[in-house]
């Protein structure tokens, strides 16, 4: 290779990344130009749906484009988990999970359809949310007590819905049993709407749903709240007492949302994504509505969220190993 064409090698390959860069940064400086997607992994109507509609809403005002909200319900949200992980990375094709799909799916089954540690770039998270244990009006039970009576007295009888094995609503359930020595029934639905719809019809005793699913049913006078998991009382439901207070010293446990891309989606978009994300969450109405239905705006940098769902991951993993749980 002669002096001249090496210089022109090198030339071309100069010119090759400037123009890869500036095609970069025009992308980033219009992004997005043309509808967004967001995947919900569970059907209508749950705490994750709902916050999910809220944050595409507000994101939409922003951007200028749709921003589409697609539920892609089953196996506990792994299937909807799996069309984010397998598609193409650029910013197009986002998921709203949850502490569920991201923390816990991966210590409860032993096959999932993607590798956890490296199918998302976590991008914020959108809100905690408290859970509230509900019961159909048409029961007797009036407080917590009177569940554990019940629960004691026909062991294995009274049954709990949940929005899928492993979700936060199932490992509320089976941290209700350890704490209060009782041995109830799990009956795992597709999604949160699904289990709170068969609770309303009498087809189960008990649902712990995410505060976001539970305070309209509740104040319609459709379900009756028992109690929260968290450390606090709702301020969605302040009347409520929380697990804690109502005998089980040191019950904590919850769920949160929060925004993710495929891995491989440019540092730069997931960035960008991450500040307007930001942004949204605090605009005094999305704030106002998150609050007034009980749950808390949580916004984070992609690092605050990977760090909080790892350390999740390790804590209800903990829990899983200990209860001997399994969804395989």
């Amino acid at each position: 290779m002669t002096i001249r064409s090496t210089l022109r090698t090198l030339l071309f390959g100069c010119i090759a990344t400037a123009a890869a860069s500036i095609a970069s940064a025009q992308s980033l400086d219009t992004y997005p130009t043309r509808p967004v997607t967001i995947v919900v992994p569970f059907p209508p109507g749950g705490g994750t749906d709902v916050g999910a509609r809220l944050v595409a809403q507000k994101l939409s005002l922003k951007w200028g484009q749709p921003v589409i909200v697609e539920n892609r319900g089953g196996a506990a949200g792994r299937l909807g988990a799996d069309v984010v992980a397998k598609a193409k990375p650029d910013g197009y094709t986002l998921l709203v999970g949850n502490v569920g799909t991201q923390s816990v799916n991966p210590a409860l089954y032993k096959k999932m359809p993607y590798d956890a540690d490296k199918a998302f770039a976590p991008i914020g998270m959108i809100a905690e949310l408290p859970l509230v244990m509900l019961v159909t009006p048409a029961l007797p039970w009036q407080n917590i007590k009177d569940v554990v009576e019940a629960a004691k007295q026909e062991p294995g009888k009274i049954t709990f819905a949940s929005s899928g094995a492993g979700g936060a609503p199932h490992l509320a359930g089976e941290i209700f049993q350890q704490a209060s020595g009782t041995k109830m029934l799990h009956i795992a639905y597709k999604g949160g709407g699904p289990a709170a719809l068969d609770l309303m019809a009498g087809h189960v005793n008990i649902y712990f749903g995410t505060v976001l699913e539970s305070v309209g049913h509740v104040k319609a006078g459709k379900l009756k709240g028992l109690g929260v998991t968290s450390a606090n009382r709702s301020p969605a439901l302040p009347e409520l007492p929380t697990i804690a207070e109502s005998g089980y010293a040191g019950f904590d446990t919850g769920s949160w949302i929060g925004l993710l891309a495929p891995a491989g989606t440019p540092v730069a978009i997931v960035n960008k994504v991450s500040a307007d994300l930001r942004e949204v969450l605090a605009l005094p109405d999305t704030k106002n509505t998150l609050i007034t239905q009980g749950a808390t705006p949580w916004p984070m940098t992609p690092e605050q969220f990977a760090a909080r769902i790892n350390s999740d991951r390790q804590r209800y993993g903990k829990i899983i190993e200990e209860n001997n749980l399994s969804a395989d």
